[in-house]
């Protein structure tokens, strides 16, 4: 058994398929979450979600791509009455230069929804690119601001070996997704506790290699599982049962 930590079924890439991508996933055993990004994908996420008993999950956020958009707090809130809504997400950081010029924005909406974290309470999926130093910083002053410590995974993990140890300080999870085909992430990999790797597949995107579609979608995060096997000389089944268990562990499933 697997399951993929952050897809996103949910979104007009599978418009015309979503079920069938799902059905196929269950059949291989493969488990996801699918990750809202607005509003209106977050609301798809768990009407999704609630058509299966068990499975597939949802998770419900403003990217900080989004953060001039307005964040209405309630309706997300009435969102998360679902019981198959598992994490707030995706929310945090995001620095690519065409999103650097309202920092400010996605600082002051991240906070928002850490308040809305708060109140539920549920873990948190992280997005962060660029902006590990501002994360790390906001996440720190939070950790110490609040007595209850914050859950959640920092997903599609691309920082340095660092920055790792200070969000596993925290005991954050690290994500993994089809990155690890295009970039050289061995070293944190090896290294990180195997107790605090989640896998993904963030598909449509970050498609491996080894897929057979152009499109990625969830059962496709097999391809991690061998690959980060592969890295720790570890077997597959090791590392599928590690990392299975650690995602019902964070998100309670």
């Amino acid at each position: 058994m697997l399951i993929d930590t952050h897809a996103h079924v949910n979104f007009n890439a599978y418009k015309d398929d979503a079920g069938e991508i799902i059905r196929r996933s269950l059949d291989n055993d493969t488990w996801l979450i699918n990750v809202g990004s607005q509003y209106s994908t977050s609301k798809r996420a768990v009407e999704l979600a609630e058509k299966y008993e068990r499975g597939v999950y949802a998770a419900i956020g403003l990217h900080p791509i989004y953060a001039r958009d307005k964040f209405d707090y309630k309706k997300y809130e009435q969102l998360a009455q679902s019981s198959k809504v598992v994490a707030i997400g995706e929310v945090g950081l995001d620095y690519k230069e065409e999103y650097a010029s309202f920092k400010g924005k996605q600082k002051e909406l991240f906070l928002e929804q850490l308040q809305l974290v708060r109140k539920l309470p549920l873990p948190v999926i992280f997005h962060c690119r660029m902006a590990h130093k501002d994360l790390i910083t906001i996440l720190d002053k939070q950790q110490k601001a609040n007595k209850e410590q914050l859950k959640g995974v920092v997903h599609c993990f691309t920082g340095s070996w660092a920055q790792a140890e200070k969000y596993l300080a925290m005991r954050l999870y690290l994500g993994f997704n089809g990155i690890i085909f295009k970039m050289n992430l061995d070293d944190i990999i090896k290294k990180a506790p195997l107790d605090k790797i989640l896998i993904e597949t963030d598909c449509p995107y970050l498609t491996p290699p080894s897929a057979s579609t152009e499109r990625n979608e969830p059962i496709c995060v097999r391809y991690i599982a061998e690959k980060i096997a592969q890295i720790r000389s570890i077997s597959y089944e090791e590392i599928s049962k590690i990392t299975t268990e650690n995602a019902k562990k964070l998100f309670n499933l």
